[in-house]
């Protein structure tokens, strides 16, 4: 039931991105859809809808790989340092 759950978290925004994929190409071939008054907003609408649902995947992954120990060194959590810079 954890694996549905985590595999819907992942598919809400991957449909926004391609939502946004799909805005954006219709306004390079001059598309204009019914809820935006320019082909400019539509673009930016887009953008918007891509950049925040591969956002949202990419950091989703991230959070989990690096819980898994499965990330550089460099973007480990490193609580050694934190218990120093509160002393």
């Amino acid at each position: 039931m954890i694996r549905l759950f985590a595999l819907l978290i992942m598919v809400i925004p991957g449909i926004f991105a391609a939502l946004g994929i799909k805005l954006m190409r219709d306004m390079t071939f001059g598309i204009l859809q019914p809820p935006f008054p320019y082909l400019w907003v539509q673009f930016l609408s887009g953008l918007i809808f891509f950049i925040g649902g591969l956002s949202f995947i990419a950091g989703f992954i991230f959070y989990r790989d690096r819980k898994r120990g499965k990330v550089q060194e460099r973007f480990k959590k490193n609580e050694h340092k934190k218990r120093q810079a509160g002393d």
